[in-house]
Formats: C-alpha cells, sequence, structure tokens
C-alpha cells in the first residue's frame, strides 16, 4: 500500500511502453536510472531481497563521496545483471510505487535497461540457448536423445565443455529431460464427462497449458495436476500447439521474442477459454506471464486480457473449488512435515498461500511456508557468472528445511525445489505440491 494524501491506496502497476522508442533512450534510461537509485539509497528497504540492491549500495558505499553523485556508472551494468525481476520489491517492500509521487517501479526500470542492453548488444550464445526453452526441450526429448543428454550432462568433462561454449557453470544443478513428455503421456487422454459446476470466477473445467518445463523436464508434475483434478470432478484437457510463455526472453530482455510468442498462444489460449474452459497452468512462471507481464505490454489486447481474467494458478483453483464445498478431502495418506518454499512469482500474484491451505487439509500434515528466494530465477542459478550468488542466496532456505527437518520439501517452481535440494546435497527432485495432493489422495 502507499502513502497519499492522508491515506492508504493499491499500488497501480502501469502499462509498460516498450513500443515507444523513448523507451530506448540511453540518456533517458540512465537519468532515469539516477532519480530512482538516489531514492533507492536513501530506503535501503529491499536490502535483503536479490544481489541487485547489495550491488548498488555497495557501488554507493565505495564511492568517494559515499553517494551516488560519486559512484562509478559503468558498475550499473552489476545492478542490471543481479535484477532477476522475481518482483518482490514492487510487491511486498517498496512503499514508494505508484500512486506515491515518486512512483518507482524497479522491475520494470530494470527489464528497460536489460531491453535497451539487448537492442544494442544482443546475447550471448548461451544466453539464448538457455532462454530457447520450447526448442531445446523438443531437441533433447526425442527417445534415446533424452538418455544420452541426462547421462552427458553428468559427465564432469561435458560440465566443464558446457561451460566454455554455453556458460554454464559445472556445478550448477541443470534440468533432466524425459522422453515420455506430458503430450506424449496424455496422448490418449479424454476429459472427464461430468457434469460442470461453477465456484466463484472457476467454471470447472480446465485447458491445461503444460509450460516447457512441466512438458519436457517434469511431465510427471503435468500428469498429477490431471488426476488431482479429475478426482475432484473437474474434466480437463491439454492445451495443444503452446510454446513457451516467453518469461525467459522477458528476463533476458528480448521484448520482440515475447511479442512472438503471445501471438503464438494467446490465440489458442482465447479460443479455449470462449469454448468454455478455464486455464491453469502449473509453473508460477508461467502464470504471472500471463497474469501481468503481458497484460502490461498489451494493455489494449482484449484477447490478453481475456487470458489474464481466466488463467489460474492450480492450487487458487482448487480452493475456490474448496471454498464452494466441492473438493473432495477424502485423503487416505497423511504426508508428516512438508517444508514448502513458497515461490516469488506466485508470492507477487497476491493470492495468497493457497498451496498451503490446500495441502494443510490433509490430516497429519504440518506445512511450514518458507517465504524466502531459492535464488534460482530460471538461469541465473545456473550461468557461470551468477552461480555463486544464486548459492548465496539459497543458504537461508535450506537453513530453514534443515531446522524443520521435515518429510518432504517442496516447491511450486521445480526449479526452486531442486535448486534447493542442489544445495542441501541431494540429487532427487523434490515432489511438487501436485504430487504430494495426489499421494494424499492414494489415487
Amino acid at each position: 500500500m502507499s502513502l497519499r494524501e492522508g491515506g492508504l491506496q493499491a499500488p497501480t502497476r502501469h502499462p509498460l511502453d516498450w513500443q515507444n522508442e523513448a523507451f530506448y533512450d540511453e540518456k533517458a534510461l540512465t537519468a532515469e536510472m539516477d532519480r530512482v537509485f538516489d531514492l533507492c539509497n536513501g530506503c535501503r528497504r529491499c536490502v535483503s531481497l536479490c544481489d541487485s540492491f547489495p550491488s548498488l549500495f555497495d557501488m554507493i558505499d565505495e564511492s568517494p563521496t559515499f553517494d551516488l553523485d560519486g559512484a562509478d556508472k559503468t558498475k550499473y551494468a552489476d545492478v542490471i545483471e543481479h535484477c532477476y525481476l522475481c518482483d518482490l520489491c514492487y510487491q511486498t517492500k517498496c512503499p514508494y510505487v505508484p500512486p506515491h509521487e515518486w512512483a518507482i517501479d524497479y522491475p520494470h526500470l530494470m527489464l528497460r535497461a536489460k531491453a535497451v542492453q539487448f537492442r544494442k548488444e544482443g546475447a550471448s550464445l548461451g544466453r539464448k540457448v538457455l532462454s530457447s526453452t520450447t526448442a531445446v526441450g523438443k531437441l533433447a526429448t526425442i527417445p534415446l536423445v533424452d538418455v544420452t543428454v541426462n547421462a552427458l550432462n553428468r559427465t564432469a568433462v561435458v560440465r566443464k565443455a558446457l561451460e566454455g561454449a554455453l556458460g554454464v557453470h559445472h556445478k550448477a544443478r541443470v534440468p533432466t529431460y524425459d522422453s515420455k513428455t506430458l503430450k506424449r503421456r496424455l496422448k490418449k487422454h479424454q476429459p472427464l464427462e461430468s457434469a460442470v459446476q461453477q465456484a466463484g470466477p472457476t467454471r470447472g473445467r480446465v485447458a491445461v497449458f503444460g509450460t516447457c518445463y512441466g512438458t519436457y523436464n517434469t511431465p510427471q508434475m503435468g500428469e498429477d495436476l490431471f488426476k488431482v483434478f479429475e478426482h475432484n470432478g473437474i474434466p480437463a484437457t491439454l492445451v495443444q500447439g503452446e510454446k513457451c510463455c516467453g518469461m525467459p526472453k522477458l528476463e533476458l530482455g528480448d521484448l520482440p521474442s515475447v511479442a512472438a510468442l503471445k501471438e503464438h498462444n494467446i490465440p489458442i489460449l482465447a479460443a479455449a477459454i470462449r469454448d468454455g474452459w478455464d486455464i491453469v497452468a502449473p509453473i508460477p512462471s508461467c502464470t504471472l506471464m500471463f497474469k501481468q507481464e503481458l497484460p502490461l505490454m498489451f494493455p489494449d489486447d482484449a484477447d490478453v486480457q481475456l487470458v489474464k481474467a481466466n488463467i489460474f494458478d492450480p492450487f487458487e483453483y482448487l480452493m475456490h473449488r474448496h471454498k464452494a464445498g466441492l473438493l473432495r478431502t477424502d485423503f487416505s495418506a497423511s504426508l508428516g512435515k512438508v517444508a514448502y518454499q513458497v515461490a516469488c512469482h506466485q508470492r507477487v500474484q497476491n493470492i495468497g498461500l493457497k498451496t498451503r491451505e490446500v495441502l494443510s487439509l490433509i490430516p497429519g500434515t504440518e506445512v511450514k511456508a518458507i517465504e524466502r528466494c531459492s535464488g534460482h530465477d530460471g538461469t541465473y542459478a545456473v550461468r557461470k557468472e551468477t552461480h555463486d550468488r544464486s548459492m548465496k542466496i539459497v543458504k537461508p532456505v535450506v537453513n530453514q528445511v534443515k531446522q524443520f527437518d521435515p518429510a518432504s520439501l517442496t516447491s511450486d517452481c521445480p526449479m526452486a525445489g531442486a535448486h534447493i535440494a542442489h544445495a542441501m546435497g541431494q540429487e532427487e527432485q523434490p515432489a511438487h505440491p501436485l504430487s504430494l495432493l495426489r499421494r494424499a489422495y492414494g489415487i
């Protein structure tokens, strides 16, 4: 909330004026960074979030004047690099977001800086490959190719070569690929035939946006989503022909590629909604992309706004059903103690801790919510330049998990879950909350 004219007002997020040439004016960008950085220096409330803020404050503290006017502006690049657009500063920390007169939107300022840099310099081969999730996923999940890729990724010599060629840190946990993709697993699936019941904003039929990671890397998560939803009488179908939501390209500053992916995905999703389906995506970053980033990039696109109004986090969806008395609670197994890391891109959706609420319905289950960033951010944890920083950021999460001593570690973001497990020295991929819920149902 922002304090203005004696009262509290909800934050206002202004559209991203990325198609205006003035958006890419370097002098104007630098002037705006000067303004915002100076204000941030006087506050320092966000120092505990990503490493962007410590980089900013160190740059200022190491200057001859101990202020922004004496700082080495060539170090602005470090400040930009370490912002991975989690949005937590805007949503949970900053008291100066619009409608406050200072109108600070730090994540979108950093996005603007990344977009200017991308337009000017492009991106390295490694950054392009890491952000091309659909193309890489399709290639790596060809039967037998997946086995070879996974085996090579566990080989020290190959990992060193990968670090040199693509900038992937040799110690970072990289995702495995599964030739039994979600689409192949659901090839013969037919939506459940049952009476559709509306609950709150949900209509009782879901088209699942499988996501790149859910399709190629953790298809079990998507399969478990289908089992859980249909156990609750919710017909489910898989969105056909989808591509990456665009979040990896957004984080790179490659806004034209984001726009191209939007042009592909939005008509497919809008058509499903008009046919009576709600949209559900199991990865928080993908849900946020359609709920927030694309609507802010394309505020006048009616189909983008339609998708925004009809896409849900899976546990948000299930809690709407529960409040209407439609969620089954015939659990056959408890989960014991569950350490649940709340993904940043889920926290900033302002839906509350719906995953914890659903899992807490299971008898004999204690859920500890850990609202700290894992430091993964899709590519941040795997890149040579930022891996060590990510391992520092994840330490408080690891400490909380160890202190709780859970039976299960989980996160709505499977990449975050894997990164936490990696930092704890565990090689096994943690079960997704949907997989835990399916286990509790015994289905």
